[in-house]
């Protein structure tokens, strides 16, 4: 009797430890997301994009390991609406987020939006956010309250501080702040080991968390200007102070793929690195290069939009490859939730599932109909078929240089104001630069550009048609300063 007490006890024990080590392995299959996600950097910055003089040796190797996008796209060329497309999956303006927030005022990513951050949480993923945020910089906008478990970085642009003329403005919203979590534990003068601490701070929280599932999130605040680089790599790089700022951010992604490596869990890790926009090339010498296209940062041209953009995940991702299929922002959010079984919000997000085109499947279809882009408060600027090739602008006006270029003291020219007074067209996949009208010989396309458009207009507005939205959800407004 006793022999076959202590065989029912082995037993149970067995299945235990089975079941047990059946639930760690399960855990252990969920991917680990790291999106690295760089500020004003340009579609040129990186050596796999063509920079003639800037070194990116990791993201070199990150691209041979993985996949390089070269139709991949902000859904706006500004920093908070950039970053709430990115986070929720969603077109900035459903949330009724435009350009980039000021400091201290009230408003910021509504509290009911779901982040990838949230996305994740239920299934027991460990988050964090190192980097810039500006989603709304009062406590009740930060990312501990979006879904992120530690947060640590400066809560807006880094040039929104009284030492930095802006376009001729001084802002006056004192110091920068430096906030961990929900509090300030420093003000800074010196940005130059930013890009370093940011580091620091998510291969800790990789060591930290290598046994479970996990979200990392880094939003560099580099190379949005003032430009500030550490002792490692000043005057280092053949591209000025500018270069020496990318070349440190390259360092940084090889830190943490190293973290990666040296922890276990590199085969199962998606790694996504992207910027926000193109580069502000007002300030010359102090921007990027978005060659060989059109414009840069807060236009809806090539230059303003397309963006590099490099995903890594051994244990999934076909390495070498080079995708020209388009892709947005938007599509990140419920890709990440088919990935990992996560369960979407029940509001309309717009993105869609990439996954069979992030890991090369035989014959993707596109998997949007079209991209839209809008910019400054809800004005529709173009709308681009879902293979990448059509491109129809509606008249707006936009920024330029208008071929000046800027100088090299850290100091913006300014830029002049150009009016498109007529729709135009144009065939990215034969004139990438923009440079050649063909509306009057694709009328067929025109006309189904324009359906794509109106859909665009009635479900989000269009403030160039006097046009309200029907699908359009609050912003995140404090109730004393109102809603927007």
């Amino acid at each position: 009797m006793n022999q076959y007490r202590c065989l029912l006890v082995t037993t149970l024990g067995l299945l235990l430890c089975f079941s047990s080590c059946r639930e760690k392995q399960e855990d252990l299959s969920l991917p680990n997301i790291v999106i690295i996600f760089t500020d004003d950097q340009g579609y040129q910055d990186v050596g796999c994009y063509g920079s003639p003089d800037i070194k990116t040796p990791h993201l070199d190797q990150m691209a041979e390991e993985g996949v390089r996008f070269t139709n991949f796209y902000v859904s706006q060329p500004v920093c908070s609406a950039s970053r709430a497309s990115l986070l929720t999956g969603c077109y900035a303006n459903r949330l009724g987020i435009h350009g980039a927030y000021m400091p201290y005022v009230g408003k910021g990513l509504h509290p009911n939006e779901v982040t990838i951050a949230e996305l994740l949480k239920p299934l027991g993923y460990a988050t964090a956010q190192y980097g810039k945020w500006h989603l709304g910089s009062e406590p009740e906008f930060l990312p501990t309250r979006q879904g992120f478990d530690e947060y640590f970085g400066v809560p807006f642009s880094n040039d929104m501080w009284p030492y930095h003329p802006s376009q001729g403005t001084v802002f006056d919203f004192g110091p920068l702040p430096l906030v961990e979590n929900e509090q300030t534990i420093d003000t800074l003068d010196d940005q130059s080991l930013l890009t370093t601490w940011y580091t620091e701070r998510a291969v800790s929280f990789i060591e930290k968390n290598k046994d479970q599932a996990f979200f990392l999130y880094v939003p560099h605040s580099m190379p949005h200007v003032p430009l500030f680089v550490s002792e490692k790599y000043q005057d280092k790089s053949a591209a000025g102070r500018y270069g020496d700022v990318i070349e440190e951010i390259d360092w940084s992604v090889g830190e943490i793929l190293g973290a990666l490596k040296e922890n276990g869990i590199d085969e199962n890790t998606l790694v996504i690195f992207t910027s926000d926009n193109g580069p502000w090339l007002s300030y010359g010498g102090h921007s990027g290069r978005a060659l060989p296209l059109r414009e840069g940062k807060g236009t809806a041209w090539e230059g303003g939009v397309r963006v590099p953009c490099i995903m890594r995940w051994p244990a999934r991702i076909k390495p070498g490859r080079t995708e020209k299929k388009p892709a947005m922002t938007i599509d990140v959010f419920p890709t990440i939730a088919a990935l990992t079984g996560a369960n979407l919000p029940e509001h309309t997000i717009d993105g869609k599932d990439m996954t069979d085109l992030m890991i090369g499947k035989d014959k993707v279809a596109p998997h949007q109909s079209a991209y839209y882009f809008y910019y400054k408060r809800n004005e529709l600027h173009a709308v681009m078929s879902g293979d990448g090739r059509w491109k129809l602008y509606y008249p707006h006006r936009y920024r330029s240089l208008n071929g000046r270029t800027g100088t090299d003291d850290g100091q913006p020219i300014p830029y002049e104001q150009n009016d498109l007074t007529q729709m135009e067209l144009y065939d990215l996949f034969n004139d990438v630069q923009e440079t050649r009208n063909v509306l009057a010989e694709h009328p067929n396309v025109v006309q189904r550009l324009e359906a794509y458009a109106e859909k665009a207009r009635t479900e989000l507005g269009d403030r160039l048609m006097g046009r309200e939205g029907a699908g359009v959800r609050p912003v995140g407004a404090l109730e004393e300063e109102g809603t927007e």
